[in-house]
């Protein structure tokens, strides 16, 4: 028997407390032994206990009651945010303790630490739910995957602004809207600010890119921009081009150091990402052996992320079993540079509104043209302004420092009444 400790019972504690009890019957089988939650420690004792009726469950409120404890192998870290459960993992890496956690928030910008006291004290810590649900990722980059060269892992990442985009798409709501079903669904949050401005996508990209391409990566070095400046508008201009719009976490592995980044995109319609819809996610990666593999599933929920923690949980005991804990830890040997953004190549939508008139055009292309920008596609649209019209342009890959210079005199020309959209367009290229 091996005994364990959940920090935290709130919807993913109580999903892997419910996953594990169903599979009692088979871990014998499976992993050697019998997992037991033995003791929970939550915020609200009254409330926990309601939840739970095993009498050979211990409901606490007292961290020390888990750490002093011996008969508690594992820590399951459950309660997110950075205090206290960067504190507590510490305290149980330290006493011997393995840890798994789905902490996303605390691994993208203290995850060096936490490696380094698993490493120290020989135990593991293991966060396969920290990105993407219930998708396993992290553990085929570092094992399945190990003999590839990554140069780019790509993808959705965030299920609530995937289901508020997918409703902008089908049902031509605006975001406001659509926020509000979310909410009602129960997809969004009370705040949503985390989902809706990229914050919670840029963790998970944080992460991994860290593990892809085995240098460190914190939550400050990604670029992040959210999609609370899309709408219906933007959305019927991408599908008029061929395109979907898409929340896309990025990260590449290029000779001049690793790109990061998470923004909404146009994607081709016919890209495998577009129809990822509602609150799945998909993760891409690129391989110099595997080449291009796809990961899909659903990225959060009670048990789905259950999922994960529960699988990381029995790769412990797995570990356990055969005295080899710790095996595979921090996988981050090299130093890459972080490229900033404006060095970055993208390609651009640009949606914008302008005098109706001769040489308006030639005028755009004039501003383009000296900053080296070259136009893929465009189209014209009448506007429902008198003497405007709208001009939607999606130009060939350019350094994005030399786009956002053009785009910035270019909103200063008098033929120019507004600038509407700015989105880039995903390409596979590097």
């Amino acid at each position: 028997m091996i005994y364990a400790a959940l920090l935290g019972f709130g919807t993913v504690g109580g999903g892997v407390y419910k996953v594990l009890k169903k599979r009692e019957s088979e871990m014998s089988a499976k992993i050697g032994c019998t997992v037991k939650i033995k003791k929970i420690l939550v915020r609200n004792i009254q409330k926990a206990s309601q939840r739970i009726s095993d009498p050979e469950v211990a409901i606490t409120d007292k961290w020390e009651e888990i750490l002093q404890d011996p008969s508690i192998s594992i820590v399951i870290e459950l309660i997110g945010g950075i205090e206290p459960a960067k504190t507590y993992i510490l305290d149980a890496l330290h006493a011997g303790k393995h840890v798994v956690s789905a902490n996303k928030d605390l691994i993208a910008v203290h995850g060096k630490e936490l490696f380094d006291a698993s490493e120290e004290s020989g135990v593991d810590f293991l966060f396969e739910a920290a990105v993407a649900g219930g998708i396993p990722i992290i553990r085929p980059l570092k094992q399945c995957l190990a003999g590839n060269y990554m140069t780019e892992v790509m993808g959705i990442v965030n299920g609530t602004t995937n289901f508020i985009l997918t409703k902008m798409t089908q049902d031509n709501m605006e975001f406001g809207d659509a926020l509000a079903l979310a909410t009602e669904l129960g997809y969004a949050e009370a705040d949503p600010t985390a989902d809706i401005e990229g914050l919670d996508a840029g963790r998970k990209v944080a992460i991994l890119s860290s593990v892809a391409f085995n240098s460190r990566v914190v939550f400050n070095d990604v670029y992040i921009e959210g999609i609370t400046k899309i709408t219906s508008q933007d959305i019927r201009c991408a599908k008029d081009m061929g395109c979907d719009i898409k929340l896309l976490g990025i990260a590449r592995n290029t000779p001049e150091g690793i790109e990061a980044y998470v923004c909404p995109m146009l994607i081709p319609s016919t890209h495998p990402l577009a129809s990822v819809n509602d609150s799945y996610n998909a993760v891409f990666v690129h391989g110099d052996a595997v080449e291009d593999a796809m990961f899909f599933g659903r990225g959060a929920g009670e048990l789905p992320t259950a999922s994960a923690v529960v699988g990381d949980l029995f790769d412990i005991v797995r570990n356990m079993q055969a005295d080899c804990c710790a095996r595979i830890g921090c996988t981050c040997y090299k130093e890459l540079p972080v490229k900033k953004m404006a060095d970055t190549y993208n390609r651009y939508f640009l949606r914008l509104q302008v005098k109706d008139r001769c040489g308006v055009l030639a005028e755009l292309m004039e501003v383009f043209a000296k900053y080296h920008v070259s136009v893929a596609q465009l189209i014209q649209k009448d506007s429902q302004k008198e003497d405007c019209a709208e001009v939607v342009i999606i130009t060939a890959r350019v350094r994005e420092g030399d786009f956002r210079t053009a785009v910035e005199e270019m909103s200063n020309r008098s033929v120019v009444h507004k600038i509407s959209s700015i989105l880039r367009v995903y390409t596979k290229e590097n």
